[in-house]
Parts: C-alpha cells; structure tokens; sequence
C-alpha cells in the first residue's frame, strides 16, 4: 500500500503544479480579449487568430484545471443527498463513482482524442477561417486533460481506498461548495 501511496503523493504533486500554473492562462485569455476589443473598436484592426486564442486559452484552463477540480473535492455534487450521507458511505459512492464512471469516461476519452490529435498534428490542420490558428493544439489539450484527469482519479482511489481500510487519515478536503448539515439547523452557529 505505501507504494500505491507514493504513486498517489506524486501524481498529486504533478496535478497541483499543473493547476496552481494553468490559472495565470485565465489572465492572458482576459488581457488578450481586452487588447482585442480595443484593437476593433478605436482602430477597427482584428484578426480570427486572437479570437481563436482566446478559447484556446479558455479551453487549456478548463482541461487542464480539471484534474485539480477532482484533487480538491471541488467538483459538482448533489449536496441534497451528500450531506445526510457519513463520511464512510460518501467514500463508498466516491470510489464507486470513481472506478465506474469516470474511469470509463477518461480511457475513452483518452483512448479516442490520442488520434485525432495526432492526424491533427501530422497534416498540420489549420482552423478554416481566414489567419485562424493550427488545430493541434486544441486537440492536444483534450487528449491531455482526459489523462490528466485519468490519472488523478487513480490517486483518488488509492486515497479512497486507504481511508476506508484505515491505512491514512482522510487527506480529502470537505467539498468547497459544500456546507455542514448542522449549519442548515443552527443558522451556522454550532451548539456547544
């Protein structure tokens, strides 16, 4: 188990790198979209390459980020039915999710963006408006974040499985979204 679990701190490490760093792509997407907008509106001067950037940018955040998303619990939930659930049996439903839902999702993902990134590559594929952008790119980023997220979701459930046997203390955090139970009850004050 301790292996496992060295593979786990390590692909963490890597998932944190990658989503503390893919956040400063936010701000070049911004400052790119506002240089744009003033570039059309005072000198009437624009070009599909900047536009196409600007959801490359988008789209490199959103894949990318995704597995730090996953790493720190902050994906969606249906809190409704979460929160009435124990610590243990939301663990269960993680892991079964986990291995039956988005394993699947990822090695398919993966399995069908390798490809077409790859003949996007080879061919040189261009995007079809006028002084748009190469293709590849955006085709990498799928294939990327698919792994990237395939990877972070067998940390998850070494983790997963660890705290259930009782191998480590729960490493997770609560959700972000999420709000305690009592909170609901006490109007956020707990009893003492």
């Amino acid at each position: 188990m301790q292996a496992l679990l060295r593979l786990s701190r390590f692909i963490d490490g890597t998932t944190r790198f990658i989503g503390h760093h893919v956040r400063w792509l936010v701000l070049a997407a911004v400052l790119i979209s506002a240089i744009n907008a003033v570039m059309r509106k005072f000198f009437d001067l624009s070009s599909n390459a900047w536009l196409e950037l600007q959801w490359l940018l988008f789209g490199a955040v959103f894949m990318l980020a995704a597995s730090f998303t996953l790493q720190r619990n902050a994906h969606i939930r249906i809190d409704v039915l979460s929160s009435r659930w124990s610590k243990r049996t939301r663990d269960w439903v993680d892991l079964f999710g986990h291995l039956f839902m988005l394993a699947p999702l990822t090695l398919v993902m993966t399995w069908l963006a390798a490809p077409a990134f790859l003949e996007s590559f080879r061919s040189g594929e261009r995007s079809v408006n006028s002084g748009g952008l190469a293709v590849w790119p955006a085709k990498f980023l799928v294939f990327a974040g698919f792994l990237l997220l395939f990877f972070q979701m067998i940390s998850e459930v070494i983790k997963r499985i660890a705290v259930l046997r009782g191998a480590i203390a729960d490493p997770e955090p609560e959700p972000v979204h999420g709000h305690n139970p009592e909170d609901v009850t006490t109007g956020g004050a707990h009893a003492e």
